[in-house]
């Protein structure tokens, strides 16, 4: 009986409830319904043209510091006083135009104008705070900027495509630093807001390709540019539906052999030529090249002077070496291990001559070596003063020649492109007759992303 009253009264209750509130209750669900198709229309319509809720979040090897940030960050943010264009040569960027004199001493640019950075200030000559050693700068009026050098460098241009920045990476690019996360003097992450419309663009840096494949499955970025190998534990991004991969060549870096030119037995030339015209015609890990340049660049001489395969020469050029009377010749690789795979197809190529080969996996450049596996850094100019000439700690192959010397140096003094186009072809003739290196590849660089 008692639930039957309790029952009677949440009813009437109930009732009282709607009739006091009824009006109130209809005008809310009518409000609210019609608030939720306005924001349905609005999405529909305005989210296409307003992806900077979007980003794309890309992952990038290395350790790296706000003043060394790797290009593919820095170049969308600003730009310098020149741009490289696809065959190595200067263009102009910030400057409109520039002349050289005084023997390629000076270098005056002038300023394009209404050039703004993206804190809305003004771009002039004094905003340009290059730090170059030993060159002296002069800035007679706004769009005005001269500097003298202490001697002839005609890669300089090649330099002042280095981008100008104020403080706090404000750039004159067309994207600026929404944040920017770091961990001591490493930068963990940092993204960037595009000044014009289109996606943020997040970059998260990791030690090694290991990490940043994990980073990848995990879905802590989207998109990479920096995969070496696609295996990955023991599959294959290939095998994954939910990513897309294409090849690009790093034309950065270059894959060589370095010969130890002081070593006993590879301080004969004849050897080392026979060396070169013994390795394989192609590498399935990159574009093979066999002169120290990109054959799309300005000074190459690719297509003119090449070492294809030949063993016929290279049995001759063997006997005619100083190892030709002694026994079974036996060499020593050491090789990076990313380029294990590569260490022992030369081998195989190097046992068509009779040749030994031994191979030893090592973290990086060792103090010592006989032949040395590994990569250098291509140079936005044909300039390799420090990689080859006999006076600089970081010819690696203790290379000596004099007339590669001479040749190395006129090129770095003399600005005529006509000129020094003559100087770098000379230099490659020669240098590939008396080679300490073989040149390999330019490796391929796989860019992943989630679809």
């Amino acid at each position: 009986m008692i639930f039957f009253n309790r029952r009677r009264l949440i009813i009437w209750l109930f009732r009282a409830y709607l009739k006091k509130w009824k009006k109130t209750i209809l005008s809310s669900f009518i409000i609210g319904l019609l608030a939720f198709f306005m924001l349905y229309v609005f999405l529909r319509i305005f989210q296409p043209i307003a992806p900077l809720t979007q980003k794309d979040v890309i992952g990038i090897i290395g350790a790296y510091g706000i003043n060394d940030l790797p290009s593919e960050v820095t170049d969308k943010i600003s730009y310098g006083l020149t741009s490289i264009s696809g065959d190595g040569k200067p263009v102009p960027s910030a400057a409109s135009s520039w002349s050289i004199k005084d023997n390629g001493k000076v270098y005056e640019f002038t300023l394009k104008p209404n050039i703004y950075f993206s804190d809305h200030s003004k771009f002039t000559s004094d905003s340009i705070n290059y730090n170059f050693e030993n060159v002296s700068v002069k800035k007679p009026a706004n769009d005005k900027i001269i500097f003298k050098l202490k001697s002839s460098y005609s890669p300089f241009l090649i330099t002042t495509s280095k981008p100008i920045f104020k403080k706090q990476l404000i750039g004159l690019g067309d994207y600026e630093v929404k944040s920017l996360d770091l961990n001591g003097e490493f930068v963990n992450s940092i993204e960037l807001t595009p000044l014009k419309g289109g996606k943020n663009l997040a970059y998260q840096f990791y030690p090694t390709e290991q990490s940043l494949k994990i980073a990848l499955t995990l879905g802590e970025i989207n998109k990479t540019k920096d995969v070496y190998d696609l295996s990955f534990l023991n599959t294959n991004f290939k095998d994954f539906k939910n990513y897309e991969i294409s090849q690009r060549v790093n034309y950065d870096k270059m894959v060589t052999l370095f010969y130890n030119t002081q070593d006993t037995t590879l301080s004969d030339k004849r050897l080392r030529a026979a060396l070169s015209y013994a390795l394989p015609n192609d590498f399935a890990q990159g574009k093979r090249t066999r002169t120290p340049y990109p054959d799309i660049f300005w000074a190459s001489k690719e297509n003119s002077l090449t070492y294809d395969k030949d063993l016929t020469h290279a049995k001759l050029l063997l006997t005619q070496s100083q190892s030709s009377g002694s026994a079974k010749l036996k060499l020593n690789i050491k090789s990076l291990p990313k380029y294990k795979n590569v260490a022992e197809q030369i081998k195989k190529s190097l046992s068509e001559l009779e040749i030994q080969t031994d191979i030893e996996i090592v973290d990086s450049l060792p103090p010592t070596f006989q032949i040395f596996l590994g990569e250098f850094n291509v140079s936005k100019d044909p300039d390799q003063y420090v990689l080859w000439h006999s006076s600089q700690p970081d010819n690696i192959t203790r290379y000596k020649n004099l007339r590669i010397d001479k040749l190395l140096e006129d090129g770095r003094q003399i600005t005529n492109l006509s000129e020094r186009i003559k100087i770098y072809s000379d230099f490659q003739k020669y240098f590939l007759d008396d080679p300490p290196a073989s040149f390999l590849f330019f490796p391929y660089n796989y860019v992943v992303s989630r679809k």
